[in-house]
């Protein structure tokens, strides 16, 4: 099957692995290839027999089916981008997590080019279970897409024929999750500063013993600081998912801002070199929480 892969960031490289491996035929394209980032895309691609290509237009030109994996803001603009070489018919799988009122847009954008769009909500982390992660599928062109992404190797399931019903079960899930990790950040940092570390654990698994919460902190902890950026794009459209509902985002709001924040530290090197050994694989969170602390000259 002719794909393309419009983002070639950790999600896309994933799926590419596992698409060429069956021998199907992938293109991609990724703004990063212009910068220095793009040397390392280039060289995965040209190890796997991927086609990169110079455009959103020309990725998508010829392919039978497209799939949109970018940073959670740019759905809309991506659909927009690839619209001038889309084939009629062809499908359109949106991985990314917007919420659903860019989905609907996008979905109109692809629609109006004759294009097939289907909502995909990816929801768990992919690397564990890569291209069979559990898929979501929503719109009226979801079940004729279902059993060709089941022959190519995904999970999916149909959510719903009505756009915006998968995106906005993965939205509000994400209010847990990834208000989860934010949270965990703030109160763990937190109590090591006043040293009440393991009676708060202690505590924690009393209440919810059903979680190891020094190993479920260290996994956090390290998500937060490699994927924050990434996290806090997704969360952003979690909040508008919540405004669409007509509810104030207060929790979605902080966990973004949160999320950000420790991306910011990551950026700047309070963990280590991004990319190298050791970056966000402390298996104690205690290590990240102290270079936070000592950042803030608190500890």
């Amino acid at each position: 099957m002719r794909i393309a892969l419009i983002g070639y960031g950790e999600v896309g490289r994933i799926l590419a692995e596992d698409l060429r491996a069956r021998g199907d035929a992938v293109t991609a394209f990724d703004i990063k290839l212009s910068t220095e980032a793009g040397a390392t895309l280039r060289e995965h691609a040209a190890r796997l027999g991927v086609t990169l290509a110079h455009g959103h237009a020309e990725a998508v030109r010829g392919a039978e089916l497209v799939i949109s994996a970018v940073t959670a803001s740019q759905a809309v603009a991506v659909a927009r981008a690839c619209v001038p070489g889309l084939d009629r018919d062809a499908y359109v799988l949106d991985f990314n997590s917007a919420s659903p009122g860019a989905k609907i847009e996008a979905a109109g954008l692809v629609e109006a080019a004759g294009g097939r769009y289907v909502e995909g909500a990816v929801m768990t982390s992919v690397p564990p279970h890569r291209i069979r992660v559990p898929l979501l599928l929503g719109g009226p062109h979801a079940p004729a897409l279902e059993p060709v992404l089941t022959g190519l190797g995904f999970a999916p399931r149909v959510a719903s024929t009505k756009l915006g019903v998968a995106s906005a079960t993965k939205m509000c899930r994400s209010v847990m999750i990834k208000g989860l990790e934010a949270m965990v950040i703030e109160s763990f940092t937190t109590a090591r500063h006043y040293g009440v570390e393991d009676a708060v654990i202690a505590s924690l698994v009393e209440t919810f013993p059903g979680i190891d919460w020094e190993r479920q902190a260290a996994y956090f902890f390290q998500r937060a600081i490699e994927h924050g950026r990434r996290r806090s794009e997704e969360v952003r459209e979690v909040a508008q998912t919540v405004r669409e509902a007509g509810l104030e985002p207060w929790s979605a709001s902080g966990t973004a801002e949160r999320q950000a924040w420790v991306a910011d530290l990551g950026d700047a090197g309070l963990f280590g070199r991004r990319g190298e050994a050791g970056f966000a694989r402390s298996a104690d969170w205690r290590t990240e929480a102290d270079r936070i602390l000592q950042h803030l000259g608190a500890h």
